[in-house]
Parts: C-alpha cells; structure tokens; sequence
C-alpha cells in the first residue's frame, strides 16, 4: 500500500523502505484483544520470562503469550506495583509474585486490550507487547504514515530521511528538505526545513507531527513551536468514557478524520511559508541584547525559572 511512495525521500540506506516493510509485518501480524484480567494468568518461568494465559472463551481456543518488558511494566502498574519491586520479584520470587498478580486480576477485575504480535509458530504462543485501557484509541503506525507519506511526495520541499527506527515502544521518523533552506541567525548559520513524526501502539506516547529547523552546519535538529499531539485517549476522554461502547465503524471514521488532520498539518508545515515565519523569528531573536551585567542575567533567570538562590 506504501511502497511506491518511498521514491525521492528514501536515503541511500534504504532506511524508508525498511521502516515501512517493518510496518507493514507487524500491522499483518496484529492481534488485539478485548480482556477482562479473570480471564487471565500470569506465569513466571525461568530467568524471569512472563508469560499470560488467555482461557478459552466465544469459541476461540486458550492462547498463550510470552510477555516483552514493556508489557510486564504495565501490568506492574495495573496491580499497583512500582517498577523496581516488581522486577525483583520477578527474578527472585517468581512464584510468589505470580501468585500475587493472579489474585489482583481475580479480585480487582478490569477491563484491559491485549495488544500483541501473532507468532506462526505452529504453538499459538504470541508475543503480548502491552496491557492498554479498553479506551485506548487504536491509531497506529501505518495511519500515521498513511496521513504523512502523500503530502511529503507532493511538496515541493524534495524531502529525504534523517532517522527512523521502530522500538518496542514506539516509532519515530524525521525528514529533511533538500531544496527548503535559508540563513538562520547570522548569515553562515544555514537552516533547513524538517518534519518529525512519533507515535507508539502500545501506549508510551502520542501521536506528533511537528516541524523541525536542522542546522546544517552539523545536522541537529530542533523543533519548533509548530506541532501536534494527539493522545491515545483523547477520543475516550471527550466521550465520557464511551469509546469501547463505539462501533468499529465509527472508530475507523474517528482514525479517518485524524488522518485527514494530519494529511493538513504536514502539508501546513511542510511550507516555505511556515519555514521563512521560524526563520524570521530566529533573526529577531538573535537581535535582541540583554543589557546588564552576567550577575543580573544569573538572577533575572532564577527568578524566570524559579531557582532557588
């Protein structure tokens, strides 16, 4: 669905391409599930590996998770656990611990989507990669560069790739322009035109677009006022708590219009306009002068930032 869109901001990497194969597996492998934690038991084998056993239920057979490290972070949360403590009871007490949590989901009933990776392994043993809120707004890395890749290949910027990489808690990805740029602050301080995204499936961020400003006498970037965040649960929060009564079809049309906004919004920062409006604050900036002495300065900005003497 997105591989001929890759021509022209692809790097001699091939590290467009290769995101978005990554993408794409594991949007094919996805398996969410709506839980219910009675439904679920937590094991703790050898070295600590966890894994969550999902009873058989509506048909569907027992399946078997092992757990990634995010996962057994929030299902420490869920229980109440902090971090550090559940992950020594995981390695020193394992049964006890296991024990333990099976009788929080037991007693405590929530209700949870089981996000996680199908595993063709013959076994029905998957990889569980995290434990959200049944309000979770299942807006993913594909909608993300399904909203993004279009008005990229259509600008007149002639955008490449900087970085990107997928991790088991989010993705990221950040474009510069080739053809977009112009004097930052003084005249050898050459700027150009980026657009960062982010987005995690399994509830460690938002979802972001934002403009970037790359210095290229060394390639960093720094973001710029202009951008967009959209939580995972902005949707549940603004119904009252009536996301999961929502139809998948009125879900879908909820990721649409998202996708929609984001398409306008890269577009938006995307422009020469919105970059030479960035530029041009940057050179009244740098012409403003502090008068006083360092002292004053030193003290000015305790007060700004509220340091302590």
């Amino acid at each position: 669905m997105l591989d001929n869109q890759t021509h022209g901001i692809e790097d001699t990497k091939g590290t467009l391409m290769n995101l978005m194969k990554r993408v794409q597996n594991q949007a094919s492998r996805q398996l969410d599930l709506g839980v219910s934690t009675p439904q679920m038991q937590y094991q703790i084998g050898e070295k600590g590996q966890a894994s969550l056993i999902l009873e058989a239920s509506g048909g569907e057979p027992t399946r078997i998770f092992d757990v990634n490290e995010h996962c057994n972070g929030q299902i420490a949360s869920s229980t109440g656990f902090d971090s550090r403590t559940f992950a020594r009871l995981r390695y020193q007490y394992p049964e006890e611990l296991s024990n333990l949590v099976n009788k929080i989901f037991m007693t405590e009933k929530k209700k949870h989507t089981l996000r996680a990776f199908a595993q063709d392994n013959g076994l029905n043993r998957h990889m569980a990669r995290a434990l959200v809120s049944n309000k979770f707004k299942l807006f993913d890395n594909h909608h993300l560069l399904q909203a993004v890749l279009e008005p990229l290949m259509e600008s007149i910027a002639n955008w490449t790739i900087v970085h990107g990489d997928i991790t088991d808690k989010r993705m990221y990805i950040q474009f510069r322009s080739r053809d977009i740029e112009g004097s930052g602050a003084t005249v050898n301080d050459i700027m150009a035109s980026g657009i960062g995204l982010s987005n995690s499936e399994v509830g460690a961020g938002s979802v972001q677009c934002y403009q970037i400003v790359w210095t290229l006498a060394c390639l960093n970037g720094q973001q710029t006022t202009n951008k967009t965040r959209k939580a995972h649960i902005t949707s549940a929060r603004e119904d009252s708590g009536t996301w999961e009564l929502l139809t998948e079809e009125a879900k879908d049309a909820d990721n649409t219009a998202l996708i929609l906004q984001l398409r306008d919004l890269t577009k938006a920062y995307a422009s020469r306009e919105m970059f030479d409006e960035v530029i041009e604050k940057m050179r009244l900036a740098h012409e403003n002068k502090i008068n006083g002495t360092a002292q004053e300065a030193v003290e000015n900005l305790g007060k700004v930032i509220n340091l302590t003497k």
